[in-house]
């Protein structure tokens, strides 16, 4: 296939327009003109005390599938991985019917979709975006359970209860042992929804965390009061990690977010306080 023959992606980056939500035909042949991009900051521009990090997004597609020059239908699995500090994030729906914009279309090989794949990608977001690609024969999409503390599990935590879930980051306090912890804490139990269509979205949410002990029932409750939050992945993320980040000012620390699989594809926001090797990727079970 050339590349010179690619049509330009599509560069409305509000709100606006999007195919999120709305009924939409298939294309049989290769449209990158299919993909559609979000600024980060209007997610970003909702968070009060938005802090500074450093981090990525690791988007798993599973569903890709392709024809070689015989015409005979190939499918493969991918890994795209977008840095933190893109101006723009791709509108997760659009994404999904320009991979199945290759179902149709030959290429010469696994290699050609991988580096067509990533030329669009990049293009659209104006950031160096890497994709990998898979045959299934593959341990990249293995599953691995997350390390560290269950605080659904712990003592302290099994007697919580709640009246209304509204946002809460005040909940964030420190423990009264007032010692320097090093730790990784866990939830299964995260949900929001989607700032488009209202749907659930839930999450395996990690923290790393290295700093004052905080008060752990507090965490698990705050991370609760989040479940009628409305806002992308990687907005979730960032607010968890800000508000962390303000309310207890930890020395180090790492907020990462394993979203169950919709349409095909997961997407796992990670920010850091400290550069991370993007390379490490977590697949849970719900994925």
């Amino acid at each position: 296939m050339d590349n010179n023959e690619n049509k330009a992606p599509e560069v409305s980056s509000g709100m606006n327009n999007l195919v999120l939500g709305k009924n939409t035909t298939y294309d049989n042949e290769y449209a990158p003109s299919r993909l559609q991009r979000i600024e980060r900051q209007l997610g970003r521009s909702h968070i009060e005390r938005l802090q500074k990090f450093v981090g990525y997004d690791i988007w798993r597609l599973y569903e890709m599938t392709y024809l070689n020059l015989n015409g005979l239908p190939k499918v493969c699995m991918g890994i795209m991985t977008v840095p933190a500090d893109s101006k723009y994030i791709v509108e997760s729906k659009s994404l999904k019917l320009y991979e199945l914009s290759f179902t149709m279309t030959k290429f010469k090989d696994l290699k050609e979709v991988e580096s067509v794949f990533e030329h669009d990608l990049s293009v659209l977001l104006e950031s160096n975006v890497k994709v990998s690609l898979f045959e299934l024969d593959n341990e990249e999409f293995s599953t691995r359970a997350v390390k560290g503390t269950c605080l659904e599990e712990l003592d302290c935590c099994k007697d919580l209860s709640f009246k209304g879930y509204e946002y809460s980051p005040s909940l964030l306090t420190f423990d009264k042992e007032e010692k320097t912890i090093k730790k990784t804490y866990y939830t299964n139990l995260f949900r929001s929804l989607c700032p488009v269509t209202s749907q659930p979205d839930h999450a395996v949410v990690r923290i790393d965390y290295e700093g004052k002990k905080p008060d752990l029932k507090g965490l698990l409750s705050y991370l609760v009061t989040l479940r009628n939050h409305q806002g992308f992945h990687e907005q979730c993320v960032e607010l968890i990690y800000s508000d962390l980040m303000y309310y207890l000012k930890p020395s180090k620390l790492t907020v990462s977010a394993y979203f169950t699989r919709r349409g095909g594809i997961d997407i796992n926001p990670v920010r850091s306080s400290a550069k991370l090797n993007c390379s490490e990727s977590v697949r849970t079970i719900r994925q």
